[in-house]
């Protein structure tokens, strides 16, 4: 790799031994992928995947007091993946004991310290940085230091800007020294299409469904993805990002995509069109049969398959303002419809901070509560991730949730029929 004068001065201890280290370490991720030099981090924040204090992770926690201590501070303002906790969301006393004593023990440790690296209140708590109430949203082009999958296939693919599957810590690290080695998606040919999607639906598919299928067809390449437009339309208003939110959520969770176009819609499949599909790119069809096939070999790995659900989480990622008052309405509509008034299954609804308050102000909040759902900012996953909750009946409709713990898919009308009383 061929670093310019700064960056060789770095690595050569002009600003220390931990920013030495930093940028050696930033070299060698480089030289793995055969990078050839570095670009500067041109965004305006910067974002980190670890949201959660836990005592396996005290060497990460280390890491960052050195930083700290050396004062070499990015300039970049910081969100975060959400917390884990929250008293708000239904669990039982032995689900708080291992929660807090024996999981997230070093969350105060760790709050401490994201507070001093950029991350300035309970608002920039969030999967879903980008949405226009948190404000973290990446201009076209602009080249990103983030880890968080969901985050950086959204701001790839949605916003136009560059970003790489990082890990956690190479983000940091990549924010901290202004640069990130360029290769992959940071790259023009790196953005190019390997696969070409042919959606053939008779209906609008499901989002979650069809990210999952393509992101286990395609693993990490990248898909331009051609007929679904067709329900999306091609102006990328808040119903359109919403479900490329979703689907490429799980594009990212189920498979490892980075990056996908959407013909006619997303900016650069708009730009540039098939220019962006490279020669002899394999092709994928995907019909009503094949979300069917893709749904029905989902494997259920509940103790007892046949349990009734206990808790239903809707919202990995975060959900958008719309989608928090769609699912209201939804949940009213499904609940008088059943001769009810209150919901079936302790439902739990997950937003960023800023969204929720937001969401508050609506006349749709206030019937929400009453129904007994509970609205929360926390991370379902996090929350999923106590061992107790193996032995859980818990349903989403989230790809990501499902494919991370043991909670079980459901689509969402299914989970509507579920929560509102009408499954029996």
């Amino acid at each position: 790799m061929i670093l310019n004068q700064e960056q060789q001065a770095l690595l050569d201890g002009s600003k220390g031994d931990v920013m030495a280290k930093i940028v050696k370490t930033l070299v060698m991720y480089g030289d793995a992928f055969g990078a050839e030099r570095m670009v500067p981090v041109t965004s305006k924040y910067g974002h980190t995947v670890i949201s959660f204090g836990i005592g396996v992770m005290d060497p990460v926690y280390d890491l960052y007091d050195q930083i700290i201590n050396a004062g070499i501070i990015s300039d970049q303002k910081f969100t975060a993946d959400p917390r884990p906790l929250d008293k708000n969301v239904p669990s039982t006393p032995l689900d708080d004991l291992v929660f807090k004593k024996i999981m997230y023990t070093k969350q105060d440790r760790y709050e401490e310290q994201i507070r001093k690296l950029g991350v300035t209140s309970d608002d920039d708590y969030t999967c879903a940085c980008y949405l226009d109430q948190v404000g973290n949203v990446p201009g076209k082009g602009d080249v990103l230091s983030w880890a968080e999958s969901s985050a950086v296939v959204y701001a790839n693919s949605v916003l136009g800007a560059r970003c790489n599957r990082n890990s956690g810590i190479l983000e940091l690290m990549g924010s901290i020294a202004g640069f990130v080695p360029e290769f992959g998606l940071l790259t023009d040919e790196g953005r190019k299409a390997d696969w070409v999607v042919e959606v053939r639906c008779e209906k609008k598919p499901e989002a979650q469904l069809l990210g999952s299928a393509i992101g286990m067809k395609v693993m990490e390449d990248v898909p331009y993805v051609k007929g679904l437009d067709k329900w999306l339309g091609t102006e990328l208003n808040d119903s359109a990002k919403a479900y490329l939110k979703d689907f490429g959520a799980a594009t990212a969770s189920n498979g490892a995509v980075g990056l996908y176009h959407i013909e006619n819609l997303t900016p650069e499949a708009v730009e540039q069109g098939e220019a962006l599909i490279k020669e002899g790119a394999q092709v994928y069809v995907i019909d009503d049969a094949e979300l069917e096939r893709v749904y029905k070999n989902y494997p259920v790995i509940w103790k007892k398959p046949d349990a009734k659900p206990q808790l239903a989480f809707i919202g990995c990622p975060h959900l958008s303002l719309q989608q928090l008052k769609d699912w209201s309405n939804k949940v009213l509509d499904g609940l008088k419809k059943n001769g009810r008034t209150k919901v079936a299954v302790p439902t739990v609804f997950t937003a960023p901070v800023p969204v929720i308050r937001e969401f508050e102000q609506t006349m749709e909040s206030y019937h929400l509560k009453k129904t007994g759902a509970v609205v929360s900012y926390i991370c379902p996953l996090m929350y999923m991730n106590n061992p107790l909750c193996k032995s859980k009946a818990v349903i989403t409709c989230s790809n990501k949730l499902r494919t991370y713990t043991s909670a079980r898919y459901y689509t969402d009308a299914e989970i509507l029929d579920i929560v509102t009383g009408g499954a029996k």
